[in-house]
C-alpha cells in the first residue's frame, strides 16, 4: 500500500506531540527520512503536503488532523487534542502576535526586487529567458489622487531576441509587434478574505494595457475556500496570482496563470505615459531595445544576485 502524504503528516505529528505548520511537518519528514516513501514528481511537495492537510480537516469528518490558531495555521493528531494545554495555545498565539508585528517591519517596496528575481528567473515567464521590470512611483506622477488604480507597481516586458531569427525579428516591426509581451504587477503584503477584492480590482483596473497582469503577495491564505475564490476570479477576469514565499523563496510560485489578452489598451498607456514619467521611459526603452535588437538591462530593476540574502537583511533583520 503506498505511503500517502497523510502517513507522513501522521507519522511526524506522532513523534513531535505539538502542532506545527505543514512546511515544519515536511521538514521534520526529512530529518526522519520520512519524505523518502513518498512517490512525488513535484517540486514542491511540501505545498501539497499542505493542500492535502487543509482539505482533509475540512471535508473530511473522519479526519485524523485538527487545525490549530490560524497565522499560520498548525496540525495536531486529533487523537491527541485533550493534550492541547492552555500553556501551548498561549505560545502558539504569542508567536502568531510576534509575526504580525514583524511584518509591519517593512513595506511593499521591499517585495519589488524579489519580485524582480521570480519573474527573470522562472521559466513559466518568457520562454525560461525572463523577463525585466521597472518599478513605477506613483508618487511622481503629475495628476495626484486615483493613481494607484492607473499605475501598477511594476511593469515588465519580455522580447524574444534570443529565440527568433533577426528577419522575424524586422518583420514584427511592419506588423503589430507582437513578438513583445508587456507586463504589469500589482504587489501586496498579503491577501486575505479582508482585502483580497479591492486589491483583485485595483490589479484589474491597472492592468488593461497589458499583455498580462498579475496580483502578487508575500503571503496568500492558505484556506481552500478562499484559494478557489482567487481561482474563480482568475478565469473571469484574467489576472493572475503570484505567491512570494519569504519562509521558503525557492518555492514561490504561479498560483494561477494570467489569462494573456491579444489586445492592448493603447489609449491607457497614452495617459500613463503623459502622467508618469516612470512608464514612458520604460515604453522608450522597450522601443529601443526592439529597434536596435539588444536589450539593455542597466536600464531596468537590478536582478538580485541571492534573494534569500535579500530577505534575510531586509524583511527578517
Amino acid at each position: 500500500m503506498a505511503y500517502t502524504f497523510h502517513d507522513l503528516a501522521f507519522d511526524v505529528l506522532r513523534q513531535v506531540e505539538k502542532p506545527l505548520t505543514y512546511q515544519e511537518i515536511w521538514e521534520k519528514a526529512e530529518e526522519l527520512s520520512l519524505t523518502e516513501k513518498i512517490r512525488s514528481s513535484g517540486k514542491t511537495p511540501w505545498q501539497t503536503l499542505g493542500a492535502r492537510l487543509f482539505v482533509d480537516v475540512r471535508d473530511n469528518p473522519n479526519s485524523k488532523f485538527i487545525k490549530v490558531g490560524k497565522q499560520p495555521a498548525r496540525f495536531f493528531l486529533k487523537q491527541n487534542e485533550s493534550q492541547l494545554s492552555e500553556d501551548i495555545i498561549k505560545k502558539i498565539e504569542i508567536a502568531e502576535t510576534k509575526q504580525e508585528k514583524e511584518k509591519s517591519k517593512w513595506n511593499e517596496r521591499d517585495l519589488h526586487p524579489l519580485l524582480t528575481y521570480f519573474v527573470y528567473a522562472n521559466p513559466s515567464f518568457g520562454r525560461g529567458k525572463g523577463i525585466l521590470t521597472k518599478t513605477i512611483f506613483h508618487e511622481k506622477s503629475k495628476k495626484k489622487g486615483y493613481s494607484e488604480w492607473l499605475y501598477p507597481d511594476l511593469v515588465g516586458f519580455y522580447l524574444p531576441l534570443e529565440d527568433w531569427e533577426s528577419e522575424l525579428i524586422e518583420l514584427g516591426k511592419l506588423s503589430d509587434n507582437n513578438l513583445i509581451r508587456l507586463y504589469s504587477f500589482e504587489l501586496k503584503k498579503s491577501l486575505n478574505k479582508g482585502n483580497y477584492r479591492e486589491a483583485f480590482f485595483q490589479a484589474v483596473s491597472n492592468s488593461s494595457w497589458a499583455h498580462e497582469g498579475y496580483l502578487v503577495a508575500a503571503e496568500i491564505k492558505q484556506d481552500d475556500d478562499f484559494l478557489s475564490e482567487l481561482e474563480r476570479l482568475t478565469i473571469s477576469f484574467g489576472i493572475g496570482i503570484i505567491h512570494l514565499n519569504l519562509n521558503d523563496f525557492d518555492s514561490s510560485s504561479i498560483l494561477f496563470p494570467a489569462i494573456p489578452r491579444t489586445n492592448m489598451d493603447w489609449e491607457t498607456m497614452n495617459k500613463i505615459c503623459a502622467q508618469n514619467d516612470d512608464f514612458r521611459k520604460f515604453i522608450q526603452d522597450v522601443k529601443i531595445d526592439f529597434e536596435s535588437k539588444r536589450i539593455h538591462k542597466s536600464e531596468y530593476d537590478e536582478i538580485l544576485d541571492e534573494p534569500d540574502k535579500y530577505i534575510e537583511k531586509t524583511i527578517k533583520s
